[in-house]
């Protein structure tokens, strides 16, 4: 028998008739702590199995609460085996308190039953929205941290990894850039023919060609192949380092996410898009060229000499200025869906997905907001 004072003790013994004896002894408290009824669970899924269990406390010296959970707790193990639980044996007390358990169910409240008014389904999407936009807030300032870092010659990246983003965004992308841009300066000199031809003017789809796709059409249509292609290979790359706790990893050896991921994707490709764009806007020129000299009956040196005419350097350096506001558009969409991805394949999948809608979506925006501004400064 455990004197008093002693901490709370188990002590397990199979009698001859099959029932286990459970022996409790010395002081059973909060404060003092209470042992496992790991002893008791082995003792129930071992062979022979106890057809009973009988809780016995002669060494009891003091109790509280503590012996009453761990009683209720072998309660539930002899429900789930189906094996029958003696308890006559603890304190008077105790054995009220342990009535009281099991006449009590537990209570369930059921989750509130979700709103689905218009109202309501507009205010969550209304909050989802703002809380995204503080974050994409957030996830901005600190890239422009990481620039002003760069710009003092401490931002801390591999030389490796920009010059693999360089690889990425340039090298590896021309082939759809040129496809695409080929294929918008062709349908577009097939639209202006069919509005210029019958005045007589078939000539001046040179000057359309040229003006929309130095303009407007190579900055956006890259913009767009780049959100694609470049933007959803980010948010995959970074989505799957986030996924495998490499982003977490780098947190703990020191190193900015921002500056060791972000900044150079970022700077690789804002400063890569204007050579997209220039090779974008010569496609599209000669997709123009090839309608207009197969099409339209138009010689090459005239077609070329009203090219030459119509475009000037401000239309091509207007679409270049794009570029790069496009291509740091692209990649911060890219690098933010890319960090703020969910741990599993199909929240990569995912966060790539938002990527490239994102993307989209803010280069169209951005070049809506430079037409109307360089409208109303004439340019």
């Amino acid at each position: 028998m455990t004197s008093p004072g002693v901490d709370a003790r188990l002590a397990l013994a199979l009698e001859s008739d099959g029932v286990l004896r459970v022996s409790l002894s010395g002081r059973w408290s909060l404060a003092d702590g209470v042992p496992s009824d790991e002893q008791v669970r082995a003792a129930l899924d071992s062979e022979p199995r106890p057809s009973a269990i009988r809780v016995a406390a002669d060494g009891l010296a003091a109790w509280d609460s503590s012996l009453v959970a761990f009683v209720h707790g072998l309660a539930a193990l002899c429900a789930e085996r189906e094996v029958s639980l003696d308890t006559s044996a603890l304190p008077e007390g105790a054995r009220r308190l342990l009535g009281l358990a099991a006449a009590v169910p537990p209570r369930v409240v059921p989750p509130a039953p979700e709103d689905d008014a218009l109202t309501a389904r507009v205010g969550r999407i209304a909050l989802r929205g703002f809380d995204t936009a503080r974050d994409a807030v957030g996830f901005l300032g600190e890239t422009t941290l990481a620039f002003a870092a760069l710009l003092r010659g401490r931002a801390r990246f591999r030389r490796v990894d920009l010059l693999h983003a360089f690889e990425v965004t340039g090298v590896g992308a021309l082939a759809i850039v040129a496809l695409i841009n080929f294929l918008v300066g062709a349908v577009l000199a097939f639209v202006g023919a069919v509005q210029l031809q019958p005045f007589g003017a078939a000539i001046y789809v040179a000057n359309l060609v040229a003006i929309a796709v130095a303009r407007e059409l190579g900055p956006l249509m890259t913009g767009i192949v780049m959100a694609g292609r470049t933007g959803a290979a980010f948010a995959a790359v970074l989505g799957t380092m986030t996924a495998n706790e490499e982003v977490d990893a780098l947190r703990i050896m020191g190193l900015r996410p921002m500056e060791f991921l972000t900044l150079p994707r970022v700077l690789a490709t804002a400063l890569m898009m204007p050579a997209l764009v220039a090779y974008a806007d010569l496609m599209g020129l000669l997709g123009g060229l090839f309608v207009g000299v197969t099409t339209l009956k138009i010689g090459p040196i005239e077609y070329f000499r009203q090219t030459q005419d119509a475009l000037g350097l401000e239309h091509v350096f207007i679409g270049l200025g794009k570029s790069v506001v496009f291509g740091a558009l692209v990649a911060l969409a890219g690098c933010y869906y890319g960090l703020r991805s969910g741990r599993d394949a199909g929240a990569v999948g995912q966060a790539t997905t938002k990527a490239v809608v994102m993307g989209i979506v803010l280069v169209v925006e951005a070049d809506a907001v430079f037409t109307v501004l360089l409208h109303v400064l004439g340019l």
